[in-house]
């Protein structure tokens, strides 16, 4: 396998280090997540709001404006 590998990298370079590159990303969903939270205090983001907050007071309709 080591012998074919080898092969590989030095006869098509670009594709065998496209695919070592590429094949890389789905491992990194697992790991990086995890290595920001414990090595660099990563807290995530707090969620987006969902509704609108309405206005305590109550509303004055809009005077002067009228054509």
């Amino acid at each position: 396998m080591f012998k074919a590998l080898h092969r590989f990298a030095t006869d098509q370079p670009i594709v065998f280090w496209s695919f070592a590159i590429g094949s890389v990303g789905p491992l990194m969903v697992w790991t990086v997540p995890s290595i920001r939270r414990n090595y660099f205090g990563f807290k995530g983001v707090e969620p987006l709001p969902v509704t609108y907050p309405l206005p305590r007071g109550a509303r004055n309709p809009p005077a002067g404006y009228e054509d």
